[in-house]
């Protein structure tokens, strides 16, 4: 059962209308039925933002981005649905739904032990301050750790007496289960009286993505403590492997664009933070879980993990890297920066500041790379035995890949290294014959493709027409057919833009009153060639500024016209023109009836979704091919190419639309 119903968000929308909830962050002015202010996502002098409280949604012209209440406060906080939802209930004063009567149950205890914890920070600060916390000031004073900075982390020292905490907590009306309950008391069938968890430590409050205290991490100061640092146990509240230290205010700070690094202890991200690296986080006592990681990816797409410059840094480097590599997801990956031997990052500020930090990050290795210096580090691979296990193990690691996409890169990428690194004679002794049971997936190309281990997408022989060959042949990256070869996702800048792309700006520049209810689909559309990006925006932000206002659609068309053209798209709009090699598409053109034009904006559309549809299947079915020439597979190639005969017969109807507009349908 989901925890938010259809209804309860309804209510919530009808309780926050949007001016309300990005009023709080976006200066707003009122503009006819709409709210208009300067975007909240990147810079812009003229206002390009608009709120609509009928239609219950905003969009930013500047930035494409466009959505309701929720994922306003999603896009600008850098929070999880659920907590956006949380969030704007606590301004609309609505209680939120328990699931169950035992869900409601716990969460009343979590709300009291989050209280507890709360005034446990306090009293920690508290005696940080106090004069029995001179000990614990003068180590953070040698730690270079600023009064400022101490209270910004919430520090605090727990004395050495056996019951402060607990005396102070008893005081103001806090049961002890409940302190148990919290990890403040360390309790069992074997001890008669319960006693404070953490003594003669420096305290540092661990918090949730919502900024409350859910443990504690103390450094102690004696030096034969069996425990340098001891964490708070599980708990209700806490669960020490799907948490991050600093991990609210890391966020808020990727989301604004800063580095998030990864580094191993508390002192550690203080250090970073003090420098000016707001996305440091460190894992709370454990070595980086699935869950951490899991984490920081839905912050980053490449987090930086920062170890120590010792053979134990490595180690945790090598560990990560195992931990990370079946979990990649296109786009997600992770970058290694290794500190100069014997400093961690705390040193390494302090001996050099942000300068040197930024030295380190600057050269940060990827995962890719990680993983082969662990696998060549001093071994000797004189033998074809040798080699022969290096490549059986590399073929082992990236096969554990789940992410097919990711999986088939690094198989590239790998072996690129593998061919690189045992044949460097261009291709004679160990490359030949290099992965040839495995159908070619891992190895070098074949004569024909260029260099050995290049990839190539251009489906053919350099300066040569595209090869219609066996796809096993060839590496599996590049195009079979030539249908797939000269295609826009294929051939990329160097295409001329699409005749259907062609039309389908076509339309929008001459009927600009398609963007009034179709401007989310129209930012969605997936446009192959980088030009017709380009105009599509233009398209929307010329709309944006004026064309709304005026009632005429022939004069909002002639006013679009002539805003691309003062911005610098004349020659652009010709190509465009040259593009459209039929005249018959009349519904595109100025002057075309309205339900004409709808009915052929909704077939372009339509068409086009359908076509980028069939052309990425139609990839998968080569390199599927490729890599099993069976007969089903075959069978899948030939059934996208005749559903993609199918489109290109059905794109001819979209010419017969324009009856209403004067002219006649055409049979087909």
């Amino acid at each position: 059962m989901a925890r938010f119903t259809p209804e309860f968000l309804d209510e919530l929308r009808a309780r926050l209308p949007v001016s309300d909830v990005v009023g709080k962050r976006v200066k707003l002015k009122k503009a006819g039925r709409e709210w208009k202010g300067l975007s909240p996502f990147q810079q812009e002098k003229t206002p390009s933002f608009y709120v609509n409280d009928q239609k219950g949604f905003y969009h930013d012209f500047s930035s494409g981005k466009h959505g309701n209440i929720f994922d306003f406060v999603m896009e600008t906080e850098g929070c999880s649905f659920p907590e956006a939802v949380e969030r704007l209930a606590g301004v609309a004063g609505l209680a939120l739904p328990a699931v169950t009567p035992d869900a409601a149950r716990q969460e009343r205890q979590r709300k009291t032990l989050y209280d507890v914890m709360e005034l446990a920070a306090k009293f920690f600060a508290d005696t940080l301050a106090s004069r029995h916390g001179a000990r614990a000031r003068g180590y953070l004073a040698d730690r270079a750790i600023l009064p400022q900075t101490q209270l910004q982390f919430r520090i605090g020292y727990a004395s050495q007496e056996r019951f402060a905490l607990k005396e102070y907590l008893g005081a103001q009306g806090v049961p002890v289960n409940d302190m148990v309950e919290a990890g403040l008391l360390v309790a069992g069938d074997d001890i008669p009286v319960p006693y404070d968890r953490f003594r003669d430590r420096v305290m540092f409050p661990i918090t949730d993505v919502r900024g409350r205290v859910i443990a504690f991490g103390g450094r102690a100061l004696q030096k034969d403590v069996p425990a340098k640092y001891l964490n708070s146990p599980e708990t209700p509240l806490f669960h020490k492997g799907d948490n991050l230290y600093n991990l609210p205010s890391a966020r808020q700070a990727a989301h604004n664009g800063a580095p998030m690094i990864v580094v191993e202890g508390y002192v550690d991200v203080i250090a970073l933070v003090a420098a000016g690296f707001a996305g440091a986080v460190a894992p709370l006592g454990t070595a980086l879980t699935e869950s951490q990681l899991s984490l920081i990816w839905k912050m980053v797409d490449e987090p930086i993990l920062c170890f120590d410059g010792d053979r134990a840094g490595q180690k945790a480097a090598y560990r990560a890297a195992d931990l990370a590599l079946p979990h990649l997801k296109p786009g997600k990956s992770l970058r290694f920066a290794l500190l100069p031997e014997g400093q961690d990052p705390d040193d390494l500020v302090r001996s050099g500041g942000r300068g040197a930090v930024e030295e380190v990050l600057k050269i940060a290795k990827p995962l890719a790379e990680v993983i082969w210096s662990r696998e060549i580090e001093g071994g000797s691979f004189t033998t074809p035995e040798r080699r022969a296990a290096l490549e059986a193990r590399i073929g082992q690691l990236t096969g554990g890949i789940a992410d097919e996409v990711v999986r088939r890169y690094y198989k590239q990428d790998l072996s690129d290294r593998l061919y690189r690194a045992f044949a460097p004679d261009g291709g004679r002794g160990f490359g030949r014959g290099f992965g040839a049971e495995s159908g070619r997936r891992f190895g070098p190309r074949s004569p024909g493709s260029g260099q050995p281990g290049r990839l190539s997408t251009g489906g053919g022989r350099r300066g040569g027409a595209p090869s219609t060959g066996p796809a096993m042949a060839r590496g599996p990256y590049q195009a079979a057919s030539p249908q797939l070869a000269m295609s826009p996702i294929m051939r990329g800048q160097r295409s001329a833009i699409s005749r259907r792309e062609a039309l389908i700006l076509q339309c929008l520049i001459n009927h600009p009153w398609l963007l009034h209810d179709h401007l989310e689909e129209v930012a969605a559309l997936e446009l192959a060639h980088p030009e017709a990006h380009k105009l599509r925006a233009a398209i929307i932000a010329a709309f944006a500024h004026d064309h709304h206002h005026s009632p005429d659609p022939d004069e909002q068309a002639e006013k679009m016209r002539a805003d691309l053209e003062k911005s610098g798209f004349s020659e652009l709009l010709q190509r465009v023109e040259r593009a459209i090699t039929t005249a018959a598409v009349w519904a595109t053109k100025s002057g075309a009836a309205r339900d004409d034009v709808l009915a052929t904006w909704h077939q372009l559309v339509a068409l086009h979704r359908q076509w980028h549809s069939l052309l990425r299947e139609l990839k998968d079915a080569e390199l599927a091919l490729g890599e099993e020439p069976s007969e089903p597979n075959m069978g899948w190639l030939r059934d996208v190419k005749a559903r993609m005969a199918e489109v290109d017969g059905t794109e001819a109807l979209i010419e017969g639309f324009g009856e209403l507009s004067g002219r006649n349908s055409r049979n087909v």
